[in-house]
């Protein structure tokens, strides 16, 4: 399958998670949304990574034929190798793999051959050393603002250095590099991360939870605009 273009590396994106959508009617909540989306967030768990299970592949190839959008595929499994392929024959674009699972230069190897975009994530105590070798090797950077796991979480403002020092790494260094933030974003979150540096914010029940969400998305990247100026 051919991929989806991400657009321009560094551009403001929201990135509404569907794990906070309603199961049930999976399509319509990514169709509602589809004008204020710039990519559609997938969050996998395996329950072993985290203590939790989502979806897999065949969700993904379901939901393909409702969106047009770029498919971020947040991988938190404890062997995401053995699925890339899977996913990226389902639809997804580009897929995060977590640095803590380890095998990280074989995994953004593997993933790179499959054609997908690759991000690379670290968890809330992750520290950012751990990452900092793969900047030049991956297209995007997710800090979890979070622990993984479940969906509703308080935003960890902990993390804003670890994501302002990301920043500085890009910069400096002239990188053609995202960086992600996804947990607890929402209207009074989305800015203080975009100030600390993220560029893409993913956010779930900000959107999901609300009663209308194609608005809450709208609203969301507004306040986020507000604060890149």
């Amino acid at each position: 399958m051919t991929s989806i273009d991400a657009g321009p590396t560094g551009a403001l994106r929201v990135a509404p998670s569907i794990l906070a959508a309603d199961f049930g009617e999976l399509g319509n909540a990514v169709r509602t949304i589809d004008a204020e989306t710039d990519w559609l967030h997938v969050d996998v768990m395996d329950g072993h990574f985290v203590p939790n299970v989502s979806i897999g592949p065949p969700v993904v190839q379901s939901i393909r034929r409702y969106s047009s959008r770029f498919f971020d595929c947040h991988l938190m499994m404890s062997e995401p190798g053995r699925y890339l392929e899977a996913f990226q024959k389902a639809g997804a674009d580009g897929c995060t793999v977590h640095v803590e699972v380890g095998g990280t230069a074989s995994l953004i190897s593997d993933a790179r051959a499959l054609g997908l975009r690759v991000g690379l994530a670290a968890n809330p105590d992750t520290a950012f050393d751990k990452v900092a070798p793969f900047l030049g090797d991956i297209d995007l950077l997710l800090l979890m603002t979070v622990f993984p796991g479940f969906g509703g979480q308080s935003f960890m403002g902990e993390v804003m250095p670890k994501v302002a020092e990301a920043r500085r790494e890009v910069d400096v260094n002239a990188l053609a590099l995202d960086i992600e933030v996804d947990g607890g974003i929402d209207l009074a979150t989305a800015p203080i991360a975009v100030a600390a540096g993220a560029n893409v914010l993913v956010a779930g029940s900000a959107i999901f939870g609300r009663p209308a969400p194609l608005e809450a998305a709208r609203a969301l990247r507004v306040a986020a605009r507000d604060a890149q100026r």
